[in-house]
């Protein structure tokens, strides 16, 4: 008796696909997503640092203040915009809208370009604000 599976094609792997923008997009939504979990802990920090007390709270804030601080909620204001404007276009889709290839590949070049535009004057209001 022959082994029919023998015969058939394997599954083709990431070296075989070629990297397409709603591929990426979809790959960054979901590292996105999981970056969230962090950026929100380091949120749900500051405030229970606001809750502890001035010292904890003026630590929390330095720490939060440093480049690195700074760095790391920069990233959380990117990840956040980026994931929900991906969910936008998620909702967008289960509506029934825009399944066209063309279409939808401008609609991930867009998520990106809007993403970062966004986030960088989310950061421009807030340094004009502090000031």
């Amino acid at each position: 008796m022959a082994n029919v599976t023998n015969n058939r094609p394997l599954s083709p792997h990431l070296q075989i696909y070629k990297l397409i923008p709603t591929m990426a997009m979809s790959i960054i939504h979901r590292i996105t997503g999981g970056a969230l979990y962090v950026g929100t802990l380091l949120i749900a920090w500051w405030l229970i640092a606001a809750a502890t007390g001035q010292a904890y709270y003026d630590w929390v804030n330095w720490i939060l203040g440093s480049f690195i601080g700074k760095l790391a909620l920069l990233g959380y204001t990117w990840a956040l915009i980026h994931h929900m404007l991906g969910g936008f276009r998620h909702f967008m889709w289960d509506l029934g809208y825009g399944f066209d290839k063309a279409f939808s590949t401008k609609l991930a070049k867009l998520n990106i370009i809007a993403s970062l535009c966004l986030t960088v004057l989310v950061w421009v209001i807030g340094f004009v604000i502090r000031f």
